[in-house]
C-alpha cells in the first residue's frame, strides 16, 4: 500500500503549484495512471513520492508519503551515469539466473545481459528493457514508472499491458499512451493546471480511463446545464425585482403629504423589496461555477498546405543499413508520393531511427518542398540553452517574437515558460514547440521519430488530428498503435531484409 498524505509541491522558479494539500492512498491491486498536460508536474510528483531529495532543487514542498513495502522507480529517462557502463556491469549485481523468466518475456537473452556492450549504445527501447528487468529482479511491493512505454516496441507494449494489468503489485504510472491506459488503469489521478495555470486540480476516479472520460463529460455538461439555468433564472427574478423596485420607487415620489399612511406603507413595501434583493445576490454567491477544463491545444497547420497526389516525394533505396560495422538490414526500398502518410514500425534496435535520419539527409535540402524533422532526441534539433521566442523567432524581427507569443500563448505556454530556457521545459512541451516550428516554416513533408511519445493521452486526440488532416506528407517512425491506424495510410515493418506492408493494430484489450 502506498498513502500520500497533505502533499503540497510548489515551484520554486515561478512559485507555481503543483499539488496542494493532495492526499491519496493506493491500494493492493490497483493500476493507477496519472495524467494531465504537458508541464503539469507528473514527473515531479512521481519523484517526490519515490525520493524527495529528487525535486528539491527546484520545488518547495510538504506532506508525508507512507510505504509498507519497498517501491521500484522507473525513470522518464536513464540516468546519463550509465551511459558507459557496460551491461555486464549493470547486472552484476542482479540474480538473473533467478529471472530468466522476466528476460525472456522482455525479448533479453542471459548472452545479451552478460555483454560488454555500453548502455549509451542500446536503442530507447533496449534502455527501458534493461531497466525494467533489473527493476523486476529486485522483486519490489510498489511499482512507480514513469513513461515505461517510451521507445518499447509493440510486441514488448503489449507484454507490459499485460503484466500491468495482471500484476498484483500496485503501480502507479504516466504514460502517453492512450491504448495501454485503457487496457489496464482502474485508478485516474488527473492532474490539471486552471485559471490561466494560476490553480492547480487534482481528480481521482477509480474508474476505467473511458469511463473516467465519459463521466467527466457528463458532469461537467451537467455542471454547465445547471450553471447556465441557475444564471437564467437569476436574470429573470432580478428583472421582475427591478420592475417592482422601480414602480415602488415611483409610488414614493409621486404619494402626496396628505397621505401619511399610504407613504408608510410603501416606505414598508420598499424595505421587504431591497431585503428581496439582498437575498437573491446571496443566493447568487452559492450558484454552481461553470466547469473549468484544461484544454488540449495544439497549433494546426496551415490547411492550405497540398501537395499533388503524383508529386514524388522520396524514392530511396539502399543495399544496407548499417549502425558502424553491424548491419541491421538490407534491400530497403521505400516510394512517397503526394500526400501519403507513411509509418514505420519494427522491434527495438531494428534501425527504424537510423533509417529516418537518412530519409532526413534525403530531404532536408530539396528545394521543391520544405521537409522538417522531428527526431526521437529532441537536442539533436533544439538548443536547449535557447528560450523557446529566441528558437522559434529566427532573425528576432518584432513580427517573428509577436507571432511566435501568439501561437504560444494559444498553446497554454506561460510567460515564464516563453522566456525561460527551452531544457527546463517537459518533453512534451518540447515537443509542442517542434510542432510550432514546423507550422511557422510551412512544412510540407514532415519527418516524425516517435511523434506522439511526450504528449499526454488527453493531448493524443488532438495531435492525431492535426497531423491526420495535414495535407503534405508524413514519414514517421511510431510504435502508437492509435496513431499508426487513425494517421498514416500505410505501415511498414522493418526487418532484418527490409521495409514489409503490414496490417493495423488492435487497440482492445485481448480477453
Amino acid at each position: 500500500m502506498l498513502e500520500l498524505k497533505n502533499i503540497s509541491i510548489r515551484l520554486k522558479k515561478d512559485g507555481r503549484q503543483i499539488t496542494d494539500n493532495f492526499s491519496f492512498t493506493l491500494k493492493n491491486g490497483e493500476k493507477a495512471v496519472i495524467i494531465g498536460e504537458e508541464g503539469n508536474g507528473k514527473s515531479t510528483l512521481l519523484k517526490f513520492i519515490y525520493q524527495k531529495n529528487l525535486v528539491e532543487d527546484y520545488c518547495e514542498y510538504s506532506g508525508d508519503v507512507i510505504t509498507d513495502g519497498r517501491m521500484a522507480y522507473l525513470p522518464q529517462a536513464m540516468e546519463e551515469r550509465y551511459g558507459a557502463l557496460s551491461l555486464a556491469e549493470y547486472f552484476e549485481d542482479s540474480e538473473y539466473y533467478m529471472h530468466t523468466d522476466i528476460l525472456a518475456k522482455l525479448g533479453l537473452s542471459v548472452d545479451f545481459i552478460l555483454s560488454e556492450q555500453k548502455l549509451g549504445t542500446l536503442s530507447g527501447g533496449e534502455k527501458v528493457k534493461v531497466q525494467l528487468a533489473r527493476l523486476l529482479m529486485e522483486e519490489p511491493d510498489i511499482l512507480l514508472l514513469d513513461e515505461p512505454t517510451n521507445d518499447l516496441d509493440i510486441s514488448t507494449l503489449q507484454w507490459l499491458e499485460s503484466f500491468i494489468a495482471e500484476s498484483r503489485l500496485p503501480v502507479l504510472y504516466i504514460s502517453h499512451d492512450e491504448t495501454l491506459i485503457e487496457n489496464t488503469a482502474n485508478v485516474i489521478v488527473h492532474m490539471e493546471q486552471i485559471v490561466r495555470k494560476t490553480q492547480c486540480r487534482i481528480s481521482v476516479s477509480r474508474r476505467s480511463y473511458r469511463e473516467y472520460l465519459s463521466y467527466r463529460r457528463s458532469t461537467f455538461a451537467h455542471q454547465e446545464q445547471v450553471a447556465k439555468k441557475q444564471r437564467d433564472d437569476y436574470d429573470k427574478q432580478m428583472e421582475k425585482w427591478r420592475r417592482i423596485y422601480n414602480r415602488v420607487d415611483h409610488e414614493q415620489e409621486v404619494i402626496t403629504r396628505q397621505n401619511p399612511g399610504g407613504a408608510r406603507l410603501l416606505k414598508k413595501k420598499m424595505h421587504a423589496v431591497i431585503s428581496m434583493g439582498k437575498r437573491f445576490e446571496r443566493e447568487k454567491e452559492n450558484f454552481l461555477d461553470f466547469p473549468q477544463e484544461e484544454e488540449a491545444i495544439l497549433a494546426g497547420f496551415d490547411e492550405t498546405i497540398r501537395l499533388p497526389s503524383g508529386k514524388r516525394v522520396l524514392d530511396f533505396s539502399q543495399d544496407s543499413l548499417c549502425v558502424g560495422e553491424r548491419v541491421l538490414s538490407r534491400n530497403i526500398r521505400l516510394y512517397v508520393a503526394g500526400n501519403e502518410h507513411i509509418g514505420i514500425t519494427g522491434k527495438n534496435g531494428a534501425g527504424k531511427s537510423t533509417l529516418l535520419a537518412l530519409l532526413w539527409d534525403e530531404l532536408k535540402y530539396r528545394r521543391d518542398i520544405t521537409a522538417a524533422f522531428m527526431p526521437q532526441n529532441y537536442s539533436e534539433v533544439l538548443d536547449f540553452n535557447k528560450t523557446p521566442i529566441q528558437y522559434l523567432a529566427d532573425n528576432y524581427t518584432k513580427d517573428e517574437v509577436t507571432k511566435a507569443r501568439t501561437y504560444m500563448g494559444g498553446m497554454k505556454f506561460t510567460h515564464e515558460e516563453m522566456t525561460g530556457k527551452i531544457g527546463s521545459l517537459s518533453g512534451g512541451q518540447k515537443a509542442k514547440i517542434l510542432f510550432l516550428d514546423m507550422v511557422l516554416h510551412g512544412a510540407d513533408v514532415l519527418l516524425l521519430d516517435e511523434p506522439t511519445r511526450n504528449f499526454s493521452p488527453l493531448s493524443g486526440p488532438v495531435v492525431r488530428a492535426a497531423l491526420n488532416n495535414f495535407g503534405g506528407a508524413i514519414i514517421s517512425v511510431s510504435h502508437d498503435r492509435k496513431y499508426l491506424n487513425e494517421v498514416c495510410d500505410k505501415v511498414y515493418e522493418l526487418r532484418e531484409n527490409g521495409l514489409f506492408p503490414t496490417d493495423k493494430f488492435s487497440t482492445d484489450k485481448k480477453r
